[in-house]
């Protein structure tokens, strides 16, 4: 199944939302781990923006799992 820009976008900010949550960790605690702004943390969990590969390599060392949990899509 081919999935549109906007439904990865969404399913990249809900694994990271999840993911953060699962960690314990605040958007402010999380953009300060990989060197962002608070505000792009919530863009990208609310599908506004998506990540540079850069980005989502640092999202995904930060939050300790491999890069594509961060790309798969969950029932």
């Amino acid at each position: 199944m081919k999935h549109t820009f906007f439904e990865q976008y969404l399913m990249l900010g809900l694994n990271i939302s999840y993911y953060r949550k699962l960690r314990g960790h605040t958007q402010e605690q999380l953009a300060e781990m990989v060197g962002l702004e608070p505000d792009s943390i919530s863009k990208i969990e609310n599908a506004k923006v998506g990540a540079s590969l850069d980005t989502l390599f640092a999202l995904a060392k930060a939050l300790d799992v491999p890069p594509h949990k961060l790309l798969e899509f969950r029932e």
